[in-house]
């Protein structure tokens, strides 16, 4: 997240990350689980959204961010995000994300980025901008 235009996404949030998965070859392999390494305690760094997308023809990840009335300069700014991921361990993981931009400066632009590889091809649609 940016509050200067995308010049910086420098934004400080805290988070909680858990996800849910279910492995395709062994069907016992499911689970829901807290992963405490991808929180972030003030960070300015990027929050993973999801992890290890599939490079098969098949595989990818699908999702929804909801960022709380971004443009207030009242308040911080509270989100959540779901995201499906067809897993390149051949399983389906659902990741859920919640927390705050610790700004009270209106959020104009925010970055997807890749850990690793590019964005092949997908949509990104935002709603509700005024």
């Amino acid at each position: 997240m940016s509050i200067d235009s995308g010049s910086n996404y420098n934004v400080a949030k805290t988070t909680s990350w858990f996800y849910a998965y279910h492995s395709y070859a062994i069907d016992a392999l499911v689970a829901v689980e807290y992963n405490g390494s991808f929180d972030l305690a003030e960070g300015t760094g990027d929050q993973i959204l999801t992890n290890n997308i599939g490079a098969d023809a098949d595989q990818s990840a699908s999702g929804s961010l909801t960022l709380f009335n971004p443009s207030s300069t009242t308040f911080v700014k509270h989100f959540t995000a779901n995201v499906n991921t067809y897993h390149g361990a051949n399983q389906t993981v659902n990741s859920y994300v919640a927390g705050y931009a610790n700004t009270t400066s209106d959020i104009d632009a925010i970055i997807f980025r890749m850990n690793s590889g590019n964005i092949d091809a997908g949509d990104i649609c935002l709603y509700g901008i005024a």
